[in-house]
């Protein structure tokens, strides 16, 4: 028998739940206006970078946004306004959100995630671009036919060539494993996923980018390699304030970089 999660699809018929009803009933019940949000949007499944925000007075809390799950923060950095969205963990939340943030007005939506060391690149912990991500969760083939990747956008990834050239932080280009399930990374499966090339391991990249190739929308995922899933002692370390200013500098320069393209 066919898994229920690979039968009766049909890709090209549109959904009758949208995101676009969802928020105007949350709106209505929690008597909320519209309202528009940054064009530049965040995922932060730690919720370190939001954490910081706020308490350091850098963020605060858009007023229109509706969810009924999430909370969107708003800040400002080099002149450039970003919404922030912490704890946004796994495939299935992460594109829930998306799907809402993309309806909202955002334009440009970048995941930054801790993950995994799967082939090691250097001491965790360090950042990665994911081109392609594996798609072991379940998200992505309610958007898209099987296969076994999921890819960033090819003119999004094109864009940024050369970004990380020079920057404070250095950032790789390469391969994730997306899983549902963190606690089944067997041996059998981290050796597969070594045998790929594949990087480090995640929870949300290969969902988005089936999620922005079937809407066309522009979605960038950073895995921020932290740990070497708990096999050491005083693993998850990711530096000062958990990472943020490394995480930070990563996302402005991006976010530079795809607003510079977007007036070419």
């Amino acid at each position: 028998m066919q898994p229920p999660i690979l039968g009766n699809k049909f890709y090209d018929v549109a959904s009758v739940f949208t995101a676009e009803n969802l928020l105007r009933e949350a709106r209505r019940q929690k008597s909320l206006g519209e309202g528009d949000i940054p064009s530049i949007c965040i995922l932060d499944p730690d919720g370190d970078i939001a954490d910081y925000l706020v308490r350091t007075g850098q963020a605060e809390v858009h007023p229109s946004w509706a969810c009924y799950h999430t909370k969107l923060y708003t800040f400002t950095r080099d002149e450039i306004e970003y919404g922030i969205i912490p704890h946004v963990v796994g495939a299935s939340f992460a594109v829930l959100v998306a799907e809402e943030l993309f309806v909202c007005g955002c334009k440009l939506l970048l995941s930054m995630t801790s993950a995994g060391q799967i082939v090691p690149m250097g001491q965790p912990p360090y950042f990665v671009l994911i081109e392609r991500a594996l798609r072991d969760e379940g998200t992505s083939y309610h958007y898209l036919p099987p296969a076994p990747y999921s890819y960033i956008n090819p003119k999004l990834l094109k864009c940024q060539e050369g970004t990380f050239h020079g920057a404070s932080v250095p950032v790789l280009y390469g391969a994730t494993w997306t899983t549902d399930a963190p606690f089944r990374e067997t041996p059998a499966a981290i050796e597969y996923a070594r045998g790929e090339g594949i990087l480090g391991v995640e929870m949300e990249a290969a969902a988005l980018y089936a999620f922005a190739k079937v809407n066309a929308k522009e979605v960038i995922c950073f895995a921020h390699i932290t740990n070497q899933l708990a096999q050491i002692e005083g693993d998850f370390e990711k530096g000062p304030d958990q990472g943020t200013h490394d995480a930070l500098a990563v996302i402005g320069v991006t976010a530079k970089r795809w607003k510079m393209t977007q007036n070419e």
